[in-house]
């Protein structure tokens, strides 16, 4: 019998350790169970580590386990181990479900013959036409020595990184704090980008100069809240378990007696749920199917958010729906704001598409005083529709001018957050980079190198065509000349590449991550790094809960924390400029004398706020200093939320809610009214509107991990997509010939790209969503170089036609193409 066949169970004996789910932002709890190869539980409650009894049918949900959630791995010394990754029921965020994602985390740990097989497990040089393996003291002596040369040259403004700023498996507090010392204490370089973004930014900058931190509410605030506000945000495909545990419950009625046990003496009913997004998503279909008396989707047209937050806050105020008492109290520039964002909604509706009636019915759900006289308790969540809407800035500043108006921030219930992609772990010192454009920087043929560490611009960044194009065509002109360097030795090869980059017009690229990605196409050297499970890794969740997930594998070969990775380059440039007797530039890369990502821990997320330490921005704040390693495992998977209140009992005390108390992040400690009148589409946007076709709306799908890193090589996932979906109405899709599954060629002005056709009738005429971060058709092709003031790009603003390329009869035979809408 096959693997596939069966699960074989933890005995009693099998290690047990916690970790946090690598992927989206809700951070799912998961207990990992460890156990020699040829060892089996039995199926008595008393003879396996879950303790249950498999001689008989357990009840529903008892547990949740597949064949995806377990493996075989080898130790560095080659012992076999099993493993499971299986839910954790008593973790709070939840509550024992898994996600197709989550659940296959067992899968994709590395294995020799497994999914993972392809990460990097060694250094790996190209030698100018063929890439070999290399040891670490060789690629550091390349990487380290050409990085010396510019600084020695031109000084730190020649060295570029596109670097995380996450956690889960690219980054944790450990990771981020490593690279952002090194990036910016160490080589002191400003050109830095940060994750999918063309800059080193914030997405939420409108909202923190509000005073308001975008994550600043309880994931059971979404079960008590009177009416969830989800704006350009699709729940069930991107933050699966925390709509099905939290959200769903109180559409379906099942948290009312928290309510009233909560809020004595106020109405207590069953939630709704308003959805403003231009397209039918996959979570309004099942919210639908659930309670469709108590669901509203505000169809929206693209780009206009602004406005229609702005004819909300007008309605709220002459309708007397707001709290006078806190904003006087409380808040500064209500009036300028209301003077500038005044708009009735007769013109909003005019500018968003949506019928008045419906304009009237979301601030009825969302903000009339409920039948008991108190007001309503609404949370809103937003998400890319807003991140990377039209002026990230002013819709953000137009939402929570709304959500401050009627008090739905610090209240039990309420909340303005951001849904999230990936979790956070986030803790530099102070970035230099003064919000530079820096794909235009390299665009324009400025920087000598650029790392690329665990980030993939290739696939995500906007104006993509353009920018890979100039990448791969700089970083030709080093592989050329290294492919003349026969024989060469170190020194001779950073030489070579230094004369290419300072003279000829070159690019260094590095790449840093687990797989060899698209980069690698452009890349001149490639260093492996480790993920959670092979190295331990803090990180919290959109709820600020701070878990750590717990080392209990080797990574494959000599790959590394990224922690490690930033010290051993920092290490090799200390002694570098210490044997040229440069003590000034060597006092310059001290301080990363670190073993393992503990001690990068402690050096960063431990010292933020203590005295001596100099600025570190960190999200643990000034009370990090009270997490250990030691703490953090004795809390499990329900960890703790930040920032955390005290240690008491040896149990860390967090804080469930922020601005409970009215106090908020500004110099005063009052909340912020922002002006933000309607600007309508930024003139490059429209100019692609007014030519082209279709509108081309992007995002993820459940089952793809943002640039399928992990999923290109699983056959459950590359046969369910073969290629990048595009989804388009089917009168569109009989209308340019396209049957399912055929290919299609999307192009604008920007660029083109490829996809596969999938028609969807919940799709509108004239509209498309086309899968984000796709490593065979890349929508960022497509999409305009306008950003905002904080260069913040538009990813979801552009327009494109299309056209039938080839037929799809090889997808048609392997792929599904009914609809991805919830239907009975």
């Amino acid at each position: 019998m096959s693997r596939k066949d069966r699960v074989a169970l933890p005995p009693v004996s099998a290690k047990r350790s916690n970790m946090t789910c690598h992927f989206c932002i809700v951070g799912c709890g998961y207990h990992v169970y460890k156990w020699p190869e040829n060892d089996e539980g039995g199926r008595a409650p008393n003879q396996n580590a879950l303790g249950l009894d498999f001689r008989k049918q357990l009840p529903p949900l008892a547990t949740t386990m597949t064949t995806a959630m377990t493996n075989v791995v080898a130790d560095a010394g080659g012992k076999r181990f099993n493993i499971m990754v299986v839910p954790d029921k008593a973790c709070v965020v939840n509550q024992g479900l898994s996600s197709t994602r989550g659940g296959k985390m067992a899968s994709y740990m590395y294995a020799p013959e497994g999914l993972g097989k392809e990460r990097l497990a060694y250094p790996r040089l190209y030698t100018g036409d063929q890439w070999v393996d290399t040891t670490w003291d060789k690629a550091l002596a390349i990487y380290c020595g050409v990085t010396k040369k510019i600084l020695d040259k031109e000084g730190p403004n020649g060295l570029a990184f596109n670097c995380f700023d996450h956690g889960g498996a690219g980054g944790g507090f450990e990771n981020t704090w490593g690279t952002g010392k090194l990036m910016f204490t160490a080589l002191k370089t400003p050109l830095v980008r940060i994750h999918n973004r063309p800059a080193y930014n914030s997405e939420c900058h409108a909202t923190r100069d509000m005073g308001v931190g975008e994550l600043n509410n309880s994931y059971e605030d979404a079960e008590v809240a009177d009416c969830i506000f989800s704006i350009g945000a699709n729940q069930y495909e991107t933050q699966t378990n925390y709509f099905l545990a939290h959200w769903l419950p109180n559409l379906q009625g099942g948290t009312v007696d928290k309510k009233k046990k909560w809020f004595p003496g106020e109405t207590a009913e069953a939630g709704r749920i308003i959805f403003v997004d231009p397209r039918r998503t996959p979570t309004v279909t099942i919210c639908e199917t659930i309670a469709k008396d108590r669901v509203l989707h505000l169809e929206i047209e693209p780009g206009t958010d602004i406005a229609l937050f702005n004819g909300l806050l007008t309605h709220v105020v002459e309708q007397g729906w707001i709290d006078r008492a806190f904003i006087a109290q409380y808040t500064t520039g209500y009036d300028a704001a209301l003077a500038a964002n005044r708009m009735s909604l007769e013109e909003t509706s005019r500018i968003t598409g949506v019928p008045v009636a419906k304009l009237r019915q979301a601030a009825e759900w969302a903000y009339k005083p409920k039948a008991s006289g108190h007001m309503k308790r609404t949370m809103h969540g937003y998400e890319k529709g807003i991140i990377w809407g039209n002026d990230n800035y002013l819709i953000q500043s137009s939402l929570v001018d709304l959500v401050l108006a009627t008090h739905n921030v610090g209240r039990r219930g309420t909340g303005v957050v951001r849904m999230g992609g990936h979790q956070e772990g986030y803790t530099r010192p102070p970035d230099l980079s003064n919000k530079i454009y820096v794909d235009k920087e390299i665009i324009q043929g400025r920087g000598r190198t650029l790392t690329m560490w665990a980030c993939n611009s290739f696939q995500t960044t906007l104006n993509a065509e353009q920018y890979r194009e100039v990448v791969l065509r700089r970083a030709n002109v080093v592989k050329e000349a290294m492919a003349k360097a026969r024989g060469a030795s170190i020194e001779q090869i950073v030489d070579t590449i230094a004369d290419a980059v300072l003279n000829k017009g070159g690019l260094f690229v590095t790449l840093i991550d687990l797989y060899p990605t698209m980069v690698m196409d452009a890349a001149h050297l490639a260093l492996p790094a480790a993920h959670p499970g092979e190295i331990n890794l803090t990180s919290m969740n959109g709820e600020r809960r701070l878990r750590l997930s717990e080392k209990f594998m080797d990574p494959p070969g000599v790959a590394k924390a990224d922690s490690l990775i930033a010290a051993e380059i920092a290490n090799t440039l200390k002694a570098m400029y210490a044997k040229e007797g440069k003590a000034d530039m060597a006092k310059r890369f001290e301080g990363f004398d670190w073993r393992t990502e503990e001690d990068s821990f402690n050096d960063g997320f431990r010292r933020a706020g203590q005295p001596g330490a100099g600025q570190i921005d960190s999200q643990g704040g000034d009370t990090g200093n009270l997490a250990t390693y030691e703490l953090l495992r004795k809390a499990g998977n329900n960890g703790v939320q930040m920032p955390i209140k005290e240690m008491k009992g040896g149990k860390l005390i967090g804080t469930e809610m922020l601005y409970t108390d009215n106090k908020f992040d500004t110099k005063d400690g009052k909340a912020k009214f922002l002006p933000s009148t309607w600007p309508g589409l930024p003139k490059p946007v429209a100019d692609q509107k007014a030519k082209y076709k279709f509108y081309i709306n992007n995002g993820r799908v459940n089952e793809v991990w943002q640039t399928g890193y992990h999923n290109k090589y699983d056959p459950h996932v590359k046969e369910r997509y073969p290629m990048t979906i595009i989804e388009l109405n089917p009168d569109d899709a009989r209308s340019l010939g396209v049957e399912p599954g055929d290919i299609v060629e999307v192009y604008n002005d920007y660029g083109s790209s490829y996809a596969m056709a999938y028609p969807d009738p919940s799709v509108k005429r004239g509209h498309t969503f086309m899968q984000f971060g796709g490593y065979n058709g890349i929508v960022g092709d497509t999409v305009t170089d306008w950003v905002d003031r904080n260069v913040i790009p538009y990813y979801k603003g552009t327009w494109a036609d299309i056209r039938r390329i080839g037929g799809g009869e090889h997808y048609r035979k392997i792929a599904s193409f009914k609809s991805r809408r919830y239907q009975t």
